[in-house]
């Protein structure tokens, strides 16, 4: 039911679609690509956001303190990456995402 890879997905697609931007100089795609790039950044917070508050417990916080600012920081960095055309705002994203799945499977393990 909960799976990180929900945002991995979204925040991949967030990056590609800033590296086909940066290859594309006609405004309509760009317009286009702007928006779906908004929309999977969107939604990869959404994923993000549910873990947070639905799938982690304070049993989770308390064995990774880390978490909150964790979860917070990608949030941010998804929001950075919905403004940007810069796919290192995606990498960043995308590489908070892996520490929070890395954090969630070790959680399934328990």
């Amino acid at each position: 039911m909960y799976d990180p890879a929900q945002a991995r997905i979204e925040a991949e697609s967030v990056k590609a679609i800033q590296e086909k931007m940066a290859s594309n100089d006609d405004p309509h795609f760009q317009a286009r690509a702007t928006t779906i790039k908004e929309q999977r950044a969107e939604l990869a917070k959404h994923h993000v956001s549910v873990l947070w508050s639905d799938y982690f417990k304070p049993p989770h916080f308390e064995k990774y303190p880390e978490l909150h600012q964790l979860v917070n920081d990608t949030l941010k960095a998804l929001s950075a990456a919905k403004g940007s055309t810069d796919p290192a705002t995606g990498q960043k994203a995308l590489d908070y995402i892996a520490q929070i799945d890395k954090i969630f499977w070790e959680t399934k393990k328990a």
